[in-house]
Parts: C-alpha cells; sequence; structure tokens
C-alpha cells in the first residue's frame, strides 16, 4: 500500500457509520449515493475497489438480498456500475409515486419540528423532480404551511431563500408570534382533512423518470 492510499484510509469513514436503506417503506438510496459521491470528491486518492467491499454493510432487508444477487451474478464492479444499478431498480414509479403522496399528506402543524419538517419535505422534492430549482422548491415547502403562516415566512424570505432560512424563519414566526401557535389548517365542525390526492401528477412522474439521466462517476477499476 503506497503512502497516498494509506493516508486516504485514514480519511474513510467507517462503513458503519455509511447511510443505510432496506429498500422498502420511504427509502432513500440517493441519500447513500450522495454521500459515496462525496467520499470521492472529499477524497480523491480513494481506490474504488475500497468502496465498493464495503458495500454490503450499507444494505438491508430486501436491498441486501438484492445486492447479494447482483454480486453473485456480475461479481466485482467498480462504483459507477453500482451507482447506476441501484438507481436503476430503486428510482421507480412506485418510488417517486410514495414520495408524491408522502409530500402531499404531510402538512405542517405546530407541534412539528420546522427543521425536520422542511428537510423532510425538500428530500422528498428532490426525489421527485432531482432538477427542481430553489424557487419551484420554496413554492412548494410554502404550500403545506397554514394560510396565514405561509403569508408571514413568504414576506420574510425570498424566492431563493436556502433551505436553513426557511426553516430558520419558520422557527422564528412560531415562536415569536401568535401566527404560529395555532394550527390553521381547520375545516370546520372538527372534520377530519383528508389525505391529499394528487391529480395528473402521473404525467409529472413519468416527465420525471425519463428526464432523470445518470451521471456515472468517473473514477474506473
Amino acid at each position: 500500500m503506497s503512502y497516498t492510499e494509506k493516508e486516504a484510509l485514514k480519511q474513510l469513514p467507517e462503513a458503519s457509520s455509511w447511510p443505510k436503506f432496506s429498500g422498502t417503506g420511504e427509502y432513500d438510496h440517493m441519500e447513500l449515493i450522495h454521500y459515496i459521491d462525496g467520499l470521492f470528491t472529499d477524497v480523491p486518492s480513494i481506490p474504488d475497489y475500497w468502496i465498493t467491499a464495503r458495500l454490503n454493510t450499507a444494505f438491508k432487508g430486501h436491498a441486501s438480498i438484492w445486492y447479494t444477487q447482483m454480486k453473485e451474478i456480475h461479481g466485482r464492479r467498480n462504483w459507477p456500475w453500482w451507482r447506476s444499478q441501484i438507481i436503476q431498480k430503486y428510482r421507480n414509479d412506485t418510488w417517486i409515486w410514495q414520495k408524491t403522496l408522502s409530500f402531499g399528506n404531510d402538512r405542517y402543524t405546530v407541534d412539528k419540528d420546522p427543521y425536520d419538517w422542511c428537510l423532510r419535505q425538500s428530500k422528498r422534492l428532490i426525489a421527485i423532480d432531482p432538477h427542481i430549482t430553489t424557487e419551484m422548491r420554496n413554492h412548494k415547502l410554502l404550500t403545506k404551511l397554514p394560510g396565514d403562516l405561509e403569508h408571514a415566512v413568504k414576506c420574510r424570505c425570498s424566492k431563493e431563500s436556502t433551505l436553513d432560512e426557511i426553516s430558520t424563519t419558520l422557527q422564528k414566526v412560531r415562536i415569536r408570534t401568535s401566527i404560529g401557535r395555532y394550527n390553521t389548517h381547520s375545516t370546520g365542525d372538527n372534520k377530519t382533512i383528508q389525505p391529499w390526492k394528487p391529480k395528473r401528477l402521473m404525467i409529472q412522474i413519468l416527465k420525471s423518470q425519463q428526464d432523470f439521466k445518470t451521471v456515472n462517476h468517473p473514477i474506473t477499476m
């Protein structure tokens, strides 16, 4: 092992700390992909096989079974190949549809932490459309706030505000004003708000699926 490789190994986080996903429920395979892409960016001298040899620790449950079967069939492959296969397997119409439903039904209420809620919803929006603009993300996020609260946050933020700025503003409004202290998604007569049912979104989802292009990592075996 060269000196450069030894230094790179020191900077490589333990595999036990890597993001995990099972391939069931509201999983986030892109979190793992972005994490590994980031490792190659932060430590360019990392040999590819150091990463792929640790992939088995990132998969749980059904995803682990899929990974084992793929490895038995295709043998040793580099990260760009695995990256492409993960996206092809787990970024499908059903997954995007589930993310869309989850986003629509997760309206903000005062019992939810603003930072957690904004981050969770932002991840869903990026899952639905990887190329979503900051302005569109902010617009969609704010539509999930109660009317008065939405207006208050809009007045304090710009269309290009960062996610942290949106979260912080929401937190300030919630704490410092009476607007954010009560849930205003009232339907009257104690009626329950019906789950959000998207219309004509399959067209958008299919278009997003078609437009999404996997950019393979340049490192090869």
